[in-house]
């Protein structure tokens, strides 16, 4: 009884009424942070605050002294309460719905959070090592995996997927979704190699640049022949046009990353560019996972039916005296 009052109290009224907009803000925020973390490399400040969990050994603020680069370092763990404050509320939101599937995965996206923390202090422990760094980000891809599941298991039902093309082309989307991930990975290993270390003393993975960018490159133009072979076979076996409609944006988001990719490379790697080109990552790997979810339907589990009523048996009215 306590429990069902406190579920049907106000927070957790508002959270469930509001949790597909959490779940989207959840989805945003995760995007975001790999852009404010990218701010962090790019600016050189990674040892903004050189330790970790405070800024300093004296405090867990930063200080004027720190300078801009302490205040971008300090601004980026910030966001982290932010990111925690949403997965609160998305959990909050689930329980109130009463749906097991979204308490899963809004646990799992929370859960999640405080990792990347962790791994964000053992980067910074590590000064800047660049495989720990990778790793960081690697994770920030999962969490918006998460994040988007749960946004899209907000209105859909929990009954058995409903698929709406055949097996192979199922298959072709997971194909794509894995060399999508493949071509994320590879930019890591080859950011891992660049100038853009966080530290103007930060190592370097001693990779080749040069080979690791055309490794990198080639995985791209593969998944851009993927994605335009899945969007001819969506349209070829006449798929709903939510399906094609995601393949076609998945294109035209490859396309874009891509330009943004090769002008980078050409122009050795401005600042701005290689902001705009981690922003499209976590662009690309969201067009990835809407194609994937746009190709089944979850139906709301149907009701269980009530018992047909018993007909009352017919009484044999006494005798009269």
């Amino acid at each position: 009884m306590k429990y069902t009052a406190l579920l049907s109290s106000r927070p957790f009224r508002w959270c469930g009424d509001h949790l597909r907009g959490l779940a989207l803000a959840s989805l945003i925020a995760n995007i975001g942070i790999i852009v404010t973390g990218a701010a962090v490399r790019l600016t050189a400040s990674g040892l903004g605050c050189p330790t970790w969990p405070r800024c300093t050994d004296e405090s867990y603020t930063t200080t004027p002294e720190m300078g801009i680069n302490g205040a971008i370092e300090f601004g980026n763990r910030l966001l982290t309460f932010v990111l925690i404050a949403i997965a609160v509320a998305c959990f909050l939101g689930a329980l109130a719905r009463r749906r097991r599937s979204l308490i899963r995965l809004s646990v799992a996206v929370a859960l999640g959070i405080p990792g990347q923390g962790v791994i964000g202090g053992i980067t910074v422990l590590t000064n800047l090592n660049p495989w720990v760094v990778g790793l960081h980000f690697i994770l920030s891809i999962v969490l918006v995996a998460g994040a988007y599941a749960l946004w899209r298991r907000v209105d859909a039902g929990d009954g058995e997927p409903i698929l709406l093309v055949p097996a192979p082309i199922r298959h072709l989307a997971w194909i794509n979704m894995a060399v999508s991930f493949a071509v994320i990975v590879a930019g890591v290993v080859v950011t891992g190699s660049g100038p853009h270390s966080g530290d103007h003393g930060a190592k370097r993975n001693g990779l080749d640049p040069d080979r690791l960018s055309q490794v990198h490159a080639d995985l791209v133009f593969l998944l851009v022949g993927l994605t335009v072979a899945l969007w001819f076979a969506l349209r070829a076996v006449g798929a709903p046009a939510e399906a094609v409609r995601a393949a076609a944006v998945l294109f035209w988001v490859e396309m874009a990353q891509g330009v943004i990719g090769f002008v980078q490379y050409f122009t050795h790697l401005p600042v701005l560019l290689v902001g705009l080109h981690m922003l499209g990552s976590g662009l690309v790997w969201t067009a990835t996972l809407a194609v994937l979810w746009s190709l089944r339907t979850r139906p709301p589990v149907p009701e269980p039916a009530s018992p047909l009523p018993q007909p009352t048996p017919a009484t044999t009215p006494a005798p009269v005296p």
